[in-house]
């Protein structure tokens, strides 16, 4: 999942590398395959309708946007857009691009494809969860094209932090009969093999220059498997097969710690986190019972204190992650509100508070006013063990309740139909990617209206008064440029999260990464994608470009 940003996983500009690349290193390095893994099948193509891991790095790796956040110094960088002016209202945004730019197939870029990819991001019909970031208040987005290489973009109401969102906006061509495959970014897909693999190639008419005017990205191209194997992709790793693992499972971290140390990356903390919630979807498929259980604050406070945070943080992480808070991990130091604490265990209190709901206890079993046992299932994906060793952990601490769980593993993809477009499902345990800090990258998971409000997504309206208040609060913090009322806002949703627990919060991994010593250029970072975030100055040396 995006955040995002946030997608389903939430949430989120290539850095210009240093001056390490002498202009007699790139020309003896450049060139070669750099190969790496996606832990699932992309969802998608289309830069607009991404919300999952895979399609992400891939629109990272093809897509050209007008501005980007550096990975490393957190800084918004130009790109396509060469500068950037916002309204003192905060409702418009004017962009002047670089000139004599072509797509991947050799159409012009011009502001026509920026108003083309705007209108058809904002179009309702299409259900984007990037679109969502900007949806500040009611009403349309507007464009004008001031000239070929000038437009400004209006919007409804203010949007504070506004230009930060445009990193996630990959430009599609206006007039290319390609489409999506018609590209901005350094590289381009060509060829993808379901099951198997995506190719990506340099893209020729890509329009950056290194320091000495040498045409970008130096890698010929890119290869990603489809592997949702840790095991398997370790030993390929090991084996020299592939040169990046972009999130690494602490247990491949420790071993691999231990015998080639400098492979192995730990940035610190993370902006990601792990959790689980319960579906309350009216028209889900499962018992109206259960669906009442579910819609309980009471019910979702009490399975939250009855799980054992630092025992997850300890045992499945080897102390590579801490207690999750909430939404924003404590590592994001500004807009972490560090009043919250980690729900802390308290069986006891999480049955007197299931109690105080007209629970109880019958030979073992947690049974509910109507006399049903309490029992559900967790979903989560198959592959991951440090979710499938969470969830075996959480089943444990919930068993102690008389609560029976069942934990499923399921592809990512079946996982996905199951959770965001047939609701068949009964608890879910998934996390976000927040490829931002800015907590206008998590408006597509708390308005109540977005794709990616996971619980209970797109209604047409509030069904209840606390999600009603965050969506006036995310709107407000969104409207404002004063970072202190924002700050109160965002804080305040914080509070209502861990009030309401529509997710709850498990933990926070740190960024743990492994680097082959045949990458040159690396450098890893805590914001997605932590290892390739600079692919277009990525190079391998000279024995791994012959081996290959």
């Amino acid at each position: 999942m995006i955040g995002r940003r946030a997608s389903l996983r939430p949430l989120l500009c290539f850095a210009l590398l240093s001056l390490a690349l002498t202009s007699g290193s790139v020309s003896a390095q450049s060139g070669g395959e750099l190969r790496f893994c996606l832990r699932s099948e992309p969802k998608t193509f289309d830069p607009l309708l991404v919300d999952d891991d895979s399609s992400l790095s891939i629109r990272y790796l093809t897509g050209g946007v007008l501005v980007r956040v550096n990975r490393h110094t957190q800084d918004l960088e130009p790109e396509l857009a060469e500068s950037w002016k916002v309204s003192n209202d905060g409702k418009q945004i004017t962009f002047k691009l670089r000139r004599s730019i072509t797509f991947s197939d050799g159409s012009p870029f011009s502001s026509e494809d920026v108003a083309f990819t705007m209108q058809r991001l904002m179009d309702p019909a299409l259900h984007s969860s990037t679109g969502d970031a900007f949806r500040s208040g009611s009403g349309a987005v507007t464009t004008k094209i001031i000239a070929p290489d000038q437009i400004s973009i209006t919007f409804p109401a203010p949007l504070a932090g506004l230009e930060r969102l445009f990193d996630q906006v990959a430009i599609m061509s206006a007039h290319s009969p390609k489409k999506e495959a018609a590209v901005l970014g350094p590289f381009l897909v060509a060829e993808y093999r379901a099951g198997s693999s995506v190719l990506l190639r340099r893209n020729p008419n890509y329009w950056k220059k290194d320091f000495q005017g040498r045409r970008l990205p130096y890698l010929d191209s890119i290869r990603l498997d489809i592997q949702s194997n840790r095991d398997v992709e370790m030993l390929r790793f090991k084996r020299g097969e592939l040169d990046l693992i972009n999130v690494l499972d602490s247990d491949y971290f420790d071993r691999l710690a231990a015998s080639s140390p400098q492979l192995a990356h730990d940035a610190g903390a993370s902006l990601d986190s792990d959790f689980m919630w319960f579906n309350q979807v009216a028209s889900a498929p499962i018992p109206e019972y259960k669906r009442a259980w579910f819609r309980s604050t009471n019910f979702r406070r009490a399975i939250s204190q009855a799980v054992n945070r630092e025992d997850l943080s300890r045992v499945v992480f080897n102390g590579h992650a801490q207690p999750a808070v909430g939404p924003v991990s404590p590592a994001n130091k500004f807009w972490f509100n560090s009043k919250l604490k980690a729900e802390p265990y308290r069986p006891d209190d999480a049955l007197k508070r299931l109690q105080a709901e007209g629970f109880h206890l019958q030979n073992g079993t947690l049974r509910d006013q109507g006399g049903n046992a309490v029992e559900f299932s967790i979903v989560t994906n198959a592959g991951s063990k440090p979710r499938e060793r969470m969830a075996v952990m959480v089943q444990e601490d919930l068993g102690k309740l008389g609560i029976k769980v069942n934990v499923v593993t399921l592809d990512f993809p079946s996982l996905i139909e199951r959770i965001s477009q047939k609701f068949n499902y009964e608890a879910a345990m998934l996390g976000f990617r927040n490829v931002d800090l800015d907590p206008n990258g998590q408006m597509n998971i708390w308005l109540s209206s977005a794709d990616n409000h996971a619980w209970n997504p797109q209604q047409k309206s509030p069904e209840t008064a606390w999600e009603a208040e965050i969506d006036r609060l995310m709107r407000a913090q969104a409207s404002t440029a004063d970072p202190k009322k924002r700050k109160e806002s965002f804080d305040r949703v914080q509070e209502i999260a861990a009030e309401q627990t529509p997710f709850i919060y498990l933990v926070n991994q740190n960024a743990l990464s492994a680097v082959s010593s045949a990458v040159e250029g690396a450098n890893p970072g805590i914001l997605s994608p932590q290892t390739f975030w600079n692919a277009e100055r990525l190079t391998l040396n000279a024995s791994t470009r012959a081996s290959r």
